[in-house]
């Protein structure tokens, strides 16, 4: 196996359109669509949304965790646990449904909000552990400098700076911001899928030296030994978050915002939901 062999390039570029959400004043772009399971696992979806108070309301989860990182704006957390607080630009709630959860994000101080949320499998194992969450402050994350680079850490590791976010499915959160023309290598744990949302500014990446910009997902090429990708920043700089997640290779049912295993464990969960109200989960 040469050098390069374990250096990863791109596989494919997805550009998504920004379209209506659900309702004329959020817009929102499925950067990660729903139901390829097996090329995306353990990530569910990825979605990009703009939006003001009123858009969303209470509602439900199970058997995932979600990510949700603020791009512009804040969010005023809260559910039905007796847990709340605030997020602002350049934090993330990474929040963990499992038995489940009744929660609702709004935008704070009534003003509208940016943000990318991630849904993430949970493995068969861990499908009903007890929901929970954290949140995972810009200025509070391990970091790291290079020349010309800033990373921060969420989750996982970038050499000596190692995230102490607990996890069930394995998974690298990482924002890396680049100077014009600076490099930057990062390692990606063996097997992993991985890919990257550039969120401002222009670069290449990868053994392909694959041309990206602002609005990009840069779906990795795999391989089953620890891997790097080479980042470069172009005229612009380059700002980016890195996605890894290691494989279930489980079966997926998913209704709305409950996925399990089997058709069964769905219906089980809904029943529950129904009969429990605002006690679902606790």
């Amino acid at each position: 196996m040469g050098i390069n062999d374990l250096k990863r390039g791109v596989a494919k570029i997805d550009r998504p359109e920004v379209s209506r959400g659900h309702s004329d004043a959020h817009r929102v772009r499925q950067l990660v669509p729903p139901g390829n399971w097996a090329a995306t696992d353990p990530f569910l979806l990825l979605m990009e949304d703009w939006f003001p108070v009123g858009v969303f309301d209470r509602h439900p989860h199970r058997g995932i965790e979600t990510v949700t990182y603020v791009i512009e704006g804040s969010i005023e957390h809260y559910d039905n646990h007796g847990n709340k607080g605030v997020i602002g630009a350049g934090d993330a709630l990474w929040l963990t449904a499992g038995r489940g959860l009744i929660h609702n994000e709004v935008p704070g101080g009534g003003k509208p909000v940016h943000t990318l949320q991630l849904w993430i499998n949970l493995p068969r194992a861990h499908k009903l552990v007890q929901a929970g969450y954290q949140e995972l402050r810009a200025a509070e994350v391990p970091s790291r400098e290079e020349p010309g680079a800033d990373i921060r850490v969420f989750s996982g590791q970038s050499g000596p700076a190692k995230a102490a976010t607990r996890n069930y499915a394995p998974v690298t959160m990482i924002e890396i911001c680049l100077q014009p023309h600076a490099e930057f290598e990062q390692d990606i744990p063996a097997g992993f899928n991985a890919f990257a949302v550039v969120l401002e500014g222009t670069g290449k990446v990868g053994t392909t030296s694959t041309e990206v910009s602002a609005g990009d997902v840069a779906w990795l090429s795999g391989s089953e030994d620890t891997s790097t990708v080479g980042l470069s920043g172009g005229e612009e700089g380059l700002r980016l978050i890195l996605f890894a997640g290691q494989p279930l290779g489980e079966p997926v049912a998913a209704r709305g915002p409950f996925v399990m295993n089997t058709a069964e464990e769905l219906n089980a969960g809904f029943a529950e939901f129904r009969a429990q109200g605002d006690r679902f989960g606790l």
